[in-house]
């Protein structure tokens, strides 16, 4: 079994830390320590202090805090890219401390990257939580779809989803109607298959339109905007064909309304825990380089 470690899943604006043990979580502590906290405080200080508190072991970092505006910059490996491709090209610190690269699709007709998400794509495969042959979905501000062939991301697509849900209701003419939580009822499948079958920039203007009309009631406009923009990208996955069955890592509210979406767009979905991939994913790696 691997000796214990240090993972930190260390975002931009929240972290995690996981003492692993055996392959298990022997404790694990949350905050909101991202890299964008790190400019009054150095990272090697912040490191020193999470060994203090959680055990003076190795430590294997993943996620933005390898990103320029991290601590260093760990560089982007090429699809396709499978635990090895990772284990072999993390960016050592010193001979304790360690950052996994992210992984990246660079050719003539698009680009894009992860940072993060790849630890628990691949812990997925890993662990068992999904076959070797699978498509994946991962919500949150950025959303990612990755194609996993033969226990390998092959190829991924990143959606600005979250990002745009949030900017909408925080900037836009919409905001003052988006005031109500996100449920998963009525108002948002309406949102899904309006989203997935309409110019997505008239579907949410259509929410203004329906609010002064009287037609969309305040407490429903979040719920569908949400729908509108989760049904609009998942019915762009669903239009480039192959596998219709979705693996969705996420906690069960945000995964709920994913499988929701694909499921009203005619797809499949089953929930994975996300947490649980990640430290599959992670010990894998530091088993690899052990």
């Amino acid at each position: 079994m691997t000796a214990p470690f240090l993972a930190i899943d260390w975002g931009t604006t929240n972290r995690r830390v996981y003492r692993i043990e055996n392959g298990a979580v022997a404790a694990t502590e949350r905050d909101d320590r991202g890299v964008a906290a790190m400019q009054s405080r150095g990272f090697e200080q912040e490191l020193a202090a999470i060994r203090e508190r959680c055990g003076d072991l190795p430590v294997l970092m993943a996620g933005m805090v390898g990103s320029t505006i991290g601590w260093r910059e760990a560089a982007y490996v090429a699809v396709p890219a499978g635990i090895e491709v990772l284990a072999a090209n993390c960016l050592s610190i010193d001979a304790r401390t360690a950052i996994v690269p992210g992984i990246a699709v660079d050719t003539e007709q698009r680009s894009d990257v992860m940072r993060g998400e790849e630890v628990q794509l691949l812990g997925a495969v890993a662990a068992g939580l999904v076959p070797r042959d699978a498509m994946l979905c991962q919500p949150g501000t950025h959303c990612k779809w990755a194609a996993i062939t033969r226990g390998e991301v092959t190829s991924f697509t990143t959606a600005m989803t979250g990002e745009m849900f949030a900017m909408l209701r925080a900037h836009s003419v919409l905001a003052r109607q988006m005031t109500a939580p996100v449920a998963a009822g009525p108002a948002f499948v309406d949102g899904v298959r309006q989203g997935a079958k309409r110019d997505l920039g008239a579907t949410l203007f259509g929410i203004r339109a329906g609010g002064v009309l009287g037609r969309l009631a305040e407490d429903d406009a979040a719920s569908f905007a949400s729908g509108a923009l989760i049904g609009s990208d998942v019915a762009a996955r669903l239009a480039e064909g192959g596998d219709r069955d979705f693996h969705i890592l996420a906690d069960p509210e945000l995964g709920g309304l994913y499988r929701l979406a694909i499921e009203t767009l005619g797809g499949s979905a089953r929930i994975v825990d996300s947490h649980a991939a990640f430290v599959a994913g992670i010990t894998a790696i530091q088993e690899l380089r052990a």
